[in-house]
Order: C-alpha cells, then sequence, then structure tokens
C-alpha cells in the first residue's frame, strides 16, 4: 500500500496543480507556435511580397515569422508569366500548390525545358542549399513551410531584385 500511495501522491500534486494553474498563466507559458491558428481563406491578408521576389507577387504570412528562428507558414500568389531565377535557400523549403499550376527546375541553369510541371495539390519539399527555379504561365498560388530565417540567395546576384 506504501508503494502505491508513493506513486499516487505526486501524480494528484500534479494533476491539483495544473487544474488550479490561472488560464492567463497558461497562455502566458504557452508559446505562439503552440496556440491555434485558425483561418478562412477570406480572412487572409494579401500584401506585396517582399523585395527579395520580382515585383508582382502577393504575400500572406499565416503562422510564424519568415525573418525568425522557428517554424512558419507562408502564402504566395504568383501571377501568369512570372519567373524566379535560380536560387537557393539555407533551410529545407516544403511547398504545397494550393490553386493553379507552377514549375519547378533544379540545377545551376534557368532552362524551362527542364522544369517540372507541379499542379493544384501537388506537394514538393527542397533540401537546404539546393539550386531552384520556378516560374508560371497562369496565375498560382503556393504555401511555403519551413524554418526560420528563411532567406532567398540568388545563384547570379545580377538576378535578385532587391539589388535593383
Amino acid at each position: 500500500m506504501k508503494k502505491m500511495s508513493f506513486i499516487l501522491t505526486p501524480v494528484l500534486f500534479l494533476f491539483y496543480f495544473l487544474l488550479n494553474v490561472p488560464a492567463s498563466a497558461q497562455d502566458t507559458a504557452m508559446s505562439h507556435a503552440e496556440k491555434h491558428v485558425i483561418f478562412n481563406e477570406t480572412d487572409i491578408k494579401w500584401g506585396d511580397a517582399p523585395p527579395a521576389l520580382p515585383k508582382g507577387a502577393k504575400m500572406a504570412v499565416v503562422q510564424g515569422d519568415p525573418s525568425k528562428e522557428g517554424e512558419f507558414t507562408l502564402r504566395v500568389v504568383f501571377p501568369a508569366n512570372y519567373k524566379i531565377a535560380l536560387h537557393w535557400h539555407p533551410t529545407t523549403e516544403n511547398v504545397t500548390i494550393i490553386k493553379g499550376n507552377i514549375y519547378l527546375g533544379t540545377g545551376d541553369k534557368f532552362d524551362e525545358s527542364k522544369a517540372t510541371l507541379i499542379k493544384t495539390g501537388g506537394f514538393v519539399t527542397i533540401p537546404a542549399k539546393h539550386h531552384h527555379f520556378a516560374f508560371t504561365k497562369g496565375e498560382c498560388i503556393i504555401q511555403v513551410h519551413a524554418m526560420g530565417p528563411f532567406v532567398i540567395n540568388y545563384i547570379n546576384p545580377a538576378d535578385d531584385p532587391s539589388k535593383k
């Protein structure tokens, strides 16, 4: 009986403590990444994409902060005939095609004939430091899920739209 009492007492204490911590303290202790994030498509607030992408794209951060360490999710709308020059990221990039189609190519040369068509619902994971490029023929919406900080490093510095 003493063994059971020895095990049960700490369990009951922990249960009592968790039930009696005020809700505000629980919220404070919970990191942003652990909070529920719920939205519908109509709730998304689109803005111009950052200067690291060519003009014309719209972006919305739906979770986290891509400029800081940690997990983030963002959505990007690319217009028709949009091109992103050969580049790489320091972290793995996970992309889901929400609407439309996008073409993705890899290697050290922007060659549209070697790109792969990824359709609505498709998914791509691009390893860190992997050279790749993308382009559209029609409007396309993608979702990017990755770890920050997220950076676009252009292979040819002259292709970097933030330097123009």
